[in-house]
């Protein structure tokens, strides 16, 4: 069970990804963010962005066009 879940449907790039940096900047090391996207770019930006930090991706999925990502904040 996430402890916060972003609702980032109906957003454009980069919008998804840039509330996703906003989140996870306030929330506490270890917590867990679920991101809901419907912008397809959000399967490309958000992996590759974790990719440069210390934040996790625990898991993701895609269902008839909607992004699923679970986030666990890094350090």
């Amino acid at each position: 069970m996430p402890d916060v879940t972003l609702d980032a449907s109906g957003l454009r790039c980069p919008m998804p990804l840039l509330k996703t940096k906003l989140e996870l900047s306030a929330m506490k090391a270890g917590q867990e963010l679920e991101v809901i996207a419907t912008d397809a770019g959000s399967a490309r930006d958000i992996p590759s962005f974790l990719k440069f930090t210390s934040h996790v991706l625990v898991d993701s999925s895609e269902s008839e066009g909607c992004y699923r990502f679970l986030i666990r904040r890094g350090q």
